[in-house]
């Protein structure tokens, strides 16, 4: 078939009906018909009806007369509607997350008794996202401690489901959460039933607010009221509650690079995340945020984050933390970011953020919360082997147990009288102290340590700042030498000699709390009837004679007995009579083995009958 170009150029409507007829109306897609159609609306100022006409490819093909398209607006109109819609939903997807933490659940069913090993997860949809769980071990009390994330949707149901894996996957339950009913912004701390009974999960669910479509202002709160409600005087009966902790985030400075910052706040199991601001080394998010206190000796974590594009994972950008009992109620300051390990400043040109923090508890019941078991986080990090500290530790226990054994050769070297003056004087101290002491004075001399140690620690702060400048130097050379590897070889050598010595004495300790064990289970009976006699004598004397002549006369005779007795040596008593019972190993070695019977020889014979010699007489 011909086309005419010229008339198909110059006429959009033969162009029209040219698309239409050269293709096959049975292999005509409805973009080409919807492409035609729009043209001649174009030309005709309405809806024409085209007509199928039997083209050279389809001669016997009918014809078909073409529907005509319903008045309004056009495909092209209604494609943009729907990615424009498509594009707003995506947006306010993207603006809210939901933080979900799984932490356990109770009261489930019984796990079918068919020998296998079973496994029970949880399942989470909000919308078209969805989620699971790890799986744990099937009981009635499983526990996850799971954090997962889920995109906000138009749908704010949360479906929950619960699922046994063992043979065959079996369902145990489900529920739905209505999510419109919490507040954004907040932790909520939730048992959520399941449905017919079947047991009941523990959430903690987080609303947060990544982008702000739009401004909004801060959430205000009546200082007055809180005050009140938290004053000393006003003690109610829900000892969990202490206080109220606002935090007002204004925004950072001297961020490394010109990242999409966010920041995150954390409290104990409360965790809540600001929107993200635009690419600047300086962001700005200017939110308020309220946390629940139930522990005034909490830490308020802060961290700031990188989510563009370029970094991987969230970058860290720099943390602080801050102690609740040091915040100053209603003061706004610079809080300088440290590094991951909290010991060193983070990259930057001295990267801070700025904080309002205003902090109200009631001090009597924060002091009572205090005797109570302290609340376990839900997420906690896995320890990770870390050789300074391993070395630290080390060296900490072998410096304590120098300690102790000095401070005993100390005390052996004084009941001996070497320095006369000064045993004289201890003995005296001695005789007086005991001689007025009552019960009631033990607390006060406990008190009294409080402000010796203050005084000692002032002290050497003050010779800490004197010798600042030299510190700084050392920290130059140390980190010189950790670069050449000498200061981590030189750790490594000595943890085998440090080692071995909290090794004896750990050892030493298992030992004695051995032998006083096979003590009381008379494992030697004469030094178990030999300590029973003792403590009944014990006992006597403490009944005759006030416990403050007891210590006089202990001190007496540990002061007097190397004038008894000049060429005694140094001992103990009582770890004396404890070195003579035997701990484990040496009963042990002690143990007899059996004596076994010996074998009569096997004499040869029919049937096994002795054989009879006949007499020779």
């Amino acid at each position: 078939m011909e086309v005419n170009k010229d008339s198909s150029t110059q006429n959009p409507e033969n162009s029209a009906v040219l698309l239409r007829n050269i293709i096959p109306f049975s292999w005509r897609p409805s973009c080409i018909v919807n492409t035609a159609n729009d043209i001649m609306r174009n030309i005709h100022g309405s809806n024409p009806v085209l007509e199928s006409k039997p083209t050279v490819n389809n001669k016997n093909a009918p014809e078909v007369p073409l529907v005509p398209p319903a008045v309004g607006p056009s495909n092209n109109e209604k494609l943009n509607r729907r990615e424009s819609t498509k594009s707003i939903k995506d947006k306010t997807q993207r603006n809210i997350i939901v933080n979900i933490v799984l932490v356990e659940a109770k009261g489930l069913p019984d796990v079918p008794d068919d020998g296998l090993s079973h496994g029970v997860y949880c399942k989470f949809r909000l919308g078209s996202h969805t989620c699971k769980s790890k799986s744990v071990l099937t009981t009635r009390y499983p526990q996850w401690k799971e954090r997962f994330k889920l995109n906000g949707d138009s749908d704010q149901l949360l479906h929950i489901s619960l699922w046994d894996k063992g043979k065959h996957k079996n369902f145990m339950g489900s529920c739905v959460l209505d999510l419109s009913n919490l507040e954004k912004e907040r932790t909520h701390d939730i048992w959520q039933q399941l449905d017919e009974n079947y047991g009941s999960l523990h959430l903690s669910i987080t609303i947060c607010i990544l982008k702000q479509l739009e401004s909004t202002s801060n959430p205000e709160y009546k200082v007055d009221d809180l005050r009140s409600k938290f004053a000393f005087y006003n003690v109610s009966t829900d000892l969990n509650l202490v206080g109220q902790l606002h935090v007002r985030v204004y925004g950072a400075r001297g961020l490394k690079g010109k990242p999409s910052a966010y920041c995150t706040l954390e409290l104990e199991n409360e965790k809540i995340h600001t929107p993200k601001a635009s690419y600047s080394a300086e962001p700005v998010w200017d939110k308020s945020y309220v946390f629940n206190i139930y522990d005034v000796t909490s830490t308020l974590e802060v961290k700031v984050l990188d989510s563009s594009i370029n970094s991987l994972l969230n970058d860290f950008l720099g943390r602080v933390t801050i102690p609740l009992l040091r915040i100053k109620d209603g003061e706004m300051r610079w809080y300088a970011l440290k590094d991951n390990n909290k010991r060193k400043g983070a990259r930057g040109n001295c990267p801070r953020v700025r904080l309002e923090l205003s902090l109200v508890w009631n001090p009597v019941t924060a002091s009572l919360k205090l005797f109570r078991p302290k609340q376990v986080k839900y997420i906690a990090k896995e320890p990770k082997f870390d050789l300074a500290l391993v070395y630290k530790n080390v060296k900490f226990i072998r410096d304590t147990f120098e300690f102790l054994y000095v401070i005993n050769e100390y005390f052996k070297h004084l009941f001996e009288w070497e320095d006369r003056e000064f045993s004289a004087a201890a003995l005296i101290i001695w005789l007086i102290f005991w001689y007025y002491f009552e019960p009631w004075m033990g607390p006060l001399l406990t008190l009294a340590l409080f402000p010796v140690v203050y005084i000692y620690d002032q002290e050497k702060c003050w010779d800490f700042t004197k010798t600042l400048a030299t510190e700084e130097v050392v920290d130059m050379g140390t980190i010189d030498d950790l670069q050449n590897g000498d200061t981590i070889t030189d750790k490594v050598k000595g943890l085998p000699e440090m080692t071995l010595t909290i090794t004896h004495g750990i050892e030493y300790m298992v030992s004695v709390a051995e032998r006083l064990y096979n003590l009381a289970a008379f494992k030697v009976p004469f030094l178990s009837f030999l300590a029973m006699v003792l403590l009944i004598f014990g006992s006597v004397i403490l009944y005759i004679l006030p416990f403050k002549y007891l210590m006089i006369s202990l001190g007496l005779y540990k002061f007097f007995r190397k004038r008894i007795n000049p060429q005694r040596v140094l001992n103990n008593d009582l770890l004396d009579f404890i070195s003579r019972i035997p701990d484990h190993k040496m009963l042990k070695d002690w143990k007899e083995l059996s004596v076994p019977e010996p074998q009569q020889p096997r004499i040869s014979g029919s049937f096994g009958i002795k054989p009879t010699i006949p007499n020779a007489s």
